[in-house]
């Protein structure tokens, strides 16, 4: 089968490699790539060939969130236009989350926003040396559409990188936090990542599928699905009444394009409040 947004393909046995491959756009996730990577999820599941998966990024970056200019161009207003909107960028995020497959982020670049949520919900992560991450969405008067970083870290880290909108935190400060499991040289990333997605392989399917449930099942007992659509309906309420701030960006993105537009937040941050 092949795909628009996606790269799917099995670079050795018992190993699926699924890469986000809108280069030119930083890999930002529009809605045609969420329906792509539900349907390329699907096939894995269905797969017994395939015991474990890579996810990466095609060019410089592994994704930089959800497509704003795709966001900007069909300005959606409202709850009703708002809902399916954030429910498909959320089942995105989670995707290999829910995948009963164990599934390893090779970071390639840049993971910011719905991008570096994506690759939280991995099951383990491998970054470059000068992979970069973060929560921007403060920033252009958005909501976060998954909450996850507040699960791996102390609760001064989270509202830090949150409230901030920081959005370049170094592999080695990721590493420290616990948010990915290994930093390596650029030209490693995809050897260490297959290596390490080929020790999973080995591992027996119906032990891992059950282990990786048990996991999964601890975090939902302690509340985080609770809490995470608790977080999206708030995130609906945010995007739903909107703010002039976010108005005020997406014009800059239709009038002069998503570049003028970060330099236009950059510059109004740098501003006495």
């Amino acid at each position: 089968m092949s795909w628009e947004t996606l790269i799917y393909d099995k670079p050795e046995a018992g190993i699926g490699r699924v890469t986000f491959n809108r280069p030119t756009r930083a890999n930002a996730m529009n809605q045609h790539m969420l329906r792509e990577l539900e349907e390329i999820c699907a096939e894995i599941s269905a797969d017994d060939a395939v015991r474990s998966v890579v996810v990466t990024g095609a060019g410089a970056a592994f994704s930089a969130g959800f497509d704003l200019k795709d966001q900007a161009e069909a300005q959606p207003a409202g709850v009703a236009e708002w809902t399916p909107l954030l429910e498909a960028d959320f089942k995105g995020i989670m995707s290999f989350w829910n995948l009963a497959k164990p599934s390893v982020a090779a970071v390639n670049g840049p993971a910011l926003a719905g991008g570096f949520e994506l690759m939280m919900a991995c099951d383990l992560a491998i970054a470059v040396e000068g992979a970069t991450f973060g929560e921007p969405e403060l920033k252009f008067g958005a909501g976060i559409v998954a909450m996850i970083l507040p699960w791996y870290v102390t609760p001064k880290v989270a509202r830090g990188v949150i409230y901030t909108g920081e959005d370049a935190i170094p592999a080695r400060q990721a590493l420290e936090w616990g948010l990915i499991n290994q930093v390596v040289a650029p030209d490693r990333l995809m050897d260490e990542a297959l290596a390490l997605a080929g020790k999973l392989a080995r591992m027996d399917p119906m032990v891992m599928k059950r282990t990786k449930m048990a996991i999964n099942r601890t975090y939902e007992l302690m509340g985080m699905q609770a809490a995470l659509r608790q977080a999206l309906e708030i995130d609906l309420l945010i995007e739903a009444e909107g703010t002039d701030l976010k108005r005020g960006f997406m014009k800059v993105v239709r009038e002069q394009g998503l570049g003028k537009a970060l330099a236009w937040r950059e510059a109004r941050l740098s501003q006495p409040a």
